[in-house]
């Protein structure tokens, strides 16, 4: 049997002083650095567990699962995973700690690797025949790099493979090659101000408003109302922009990417924080685009539709059939669009596209 008790129970707390017990007896211990790494790695797989459920607690709302009694049990679920886990070395995050901790000098790490600050050279292989490199100071990379850019490529692509392989993931394929670097390749969004805000935006709105009979000033000056004149575009999980100038919400109809937000929702005229899922872009056609479509799918704003011809009674027809919960939200675009400054910016916007097509 051994000295030191196992830990492998999440709720036993005798394993861990007898461990505490035996480090304190024989600080040399390497069976008690062992115990202690690994239940520092569960501490550390837990919080990551704890993370994740927290990050999907805004696509939980509808379950009918989600209840305190449930949460209760998932969490000590977790907590023994995390447990059993580490203890099978899962991350071997508690080798790495015995490796640093012991007085085992072959094996020690430099702790500038761990950190990845070491100014390492980053190495990009190619299969043509000249191998690109990012300069740098210390070099890791074989002598023969230079030489043999194909067998560089293949075994680094051996041990991406091998790595996939190891935590039960699939190789990407293809198309999720191509979602990334779609995804890389998305646009920075700036806005300088009110009219460069209605300036890029006009075309998109002018496009879009002609699909349902509205003037394009309408839908301007509501999303101006959405993404306060673009400044607060909800970001994605990446941190880059969502596009998504309406705040169109992620319900269960939506299979696209999604982006968790807090906002404020109106319940019986009292504002309430909430974290809700939105819908998230590639770029601003597809939001001007899916702002139509979502009108256009949904009965509720049928009365709203038919009212296009007037702006005023269009916006309050979609506040009626629920599209935001402020009840002065109808308002609140209408005070936009009667402003002078509004009207300035749409003027000067018009007048500009006016001329370029004239040229």
């Amino acid at each position: 049997m051994s000295k030191i008790g196992d830990i492998n129970n999440h709720l036993d707390l005798t394993g861990l002083q007898e461990l505490k017990a035996q480090a304190t007896k024989d600080p040399e211990s390497k069976e008690a650095l062992k115990k202690a790494a690994a239940h520092f790695e569960s501490i550390f797989i837990g919080m990551m567990l704890k993370s994740m459920r927290k990050a999907n607690e805004a696509f939980e709302d509808d379950n009918p699962m989600n209840t305190s009694t449930t949460k209760f049990y998932r969490d000590m679920y977790d907590q023994q995973l995390s447990t059993d886990m580490a203890v099978k070395g899962s991350m071997g995050l508690a080798d790495l700690i015995v490796k640093q901790l012991s007085n085992d000098t072959e094996n020690y790490k430099a702790a500038s690797t761990l950190r990845n600050d070491g100014d390492f050279t980053r190495h990009a292989f190619y299969n043509d025949d000249k191998p690109k490199e990012v300069v740098a100071s210390n070099s890791i990379a074989p002598a023969n790099s230079a030489t043999k850019p194909n067998s560089i490529l293949d075994d680094f692509n051996n041990v991406i493979d091998k790595s996939f392989s190891a935590i039960g993931a699939e190789k990407p394929t293809e198309s999720t090659v191509a979602n990334t670097q779609q995804k890389q390749s998305k646009a920075v969004v700036n806005f300088d101000s009110p009219d460069d805000f209605v300036g890029s935006l006009w075309q998109f709105a002018k496009k879009a408003a002609a699909k349902i009979g509205v003037n394009p000033a309408v839908i301007i000056a509501q999303s101006a109302l959405e993404t306060g004149w673009g400044q607060h575009i909800i970001k994605d999980k990446d941190g880059e922009s969502s596009f998504n100038l309406f705040n169109v919400k992620a319900h269960r109809d939506w299979d696209g990417e999604k982006a968790a937000q807090s906002t404020l929702e109106f319940e019986k005229g009292i504002a309430v924080r909430k974290t809700e899922p939105f819908r998230v872009y590639s770029n601003f056609t597809e939001a001007f685009d899916d702002f139509v479509s979502f009108l256009k799918s949904n009965s509720r704003y049928d009365e709203a539709l038919e009212s296009t011809a007037e702006p005023e009674q269009f916006l309050q027809e979609l506040q009626k059939a629920g599209y935001a919960t402020d009840p002065n939200y109808a308002d609140k675009i209408i005070g936009i669009l009667n402003s002078s400054t509004f009207k300035d910016v749409v003027g000067k916007v018009t007048q500009s596209k006016n001329n370029m097509v004239g040229e």
